[in-house]
């Protein structure tokens, strides 16, 4: 099967759910709805899956980042969050640089 970097981007795109940081744990949690994670999380670090795995690297560009990907893999909930092949491709593929795209948060 060959993987682009166009594919990957859109699987990441594709990703479902929230993240939120819980202080308690001192860790990122995944949520289903954006309502639902209590009070251990501040509203101010919740964010979509798909937004989350994104991490500014200057102006528009930004980072499609390994490690986040990995969080929201030790959640052991791949389906949900509609983890897909080209981003297990990603993250297998450490001799290659990580992916680095222009664009724009959104909601």
């Amino acid at each position: 099967m060959h993987i682009t970097s166009q594919d990957i981007c859109a699987a990441a795109d594709q990703l479902k759910g929230f993240v939120g940081f819980n202080h308690k744990l001192g860790r990122h949690i995944v949520r289903f709805s954006e309502d639902s994670f209590g009070m251990d999380v501040a509203d101010d670090s919740i964010i979509p899956s798909h937004e989350f795995v994104w991490q500014a690297s200057g102006g528009e560009v930004m980072t499609l980042r390994r490690e986040l990907i990995e969080v929201l893999l030790a959640q052991n909930v791949d389906e949900r969050l509609n983890i897909t092949e080209p981003l297990r491709v990603y993250l297998r593929r450490n001799d290659l640089p990580e992916i680095a795209a222009q664009r724009r948060l959104r909601a």
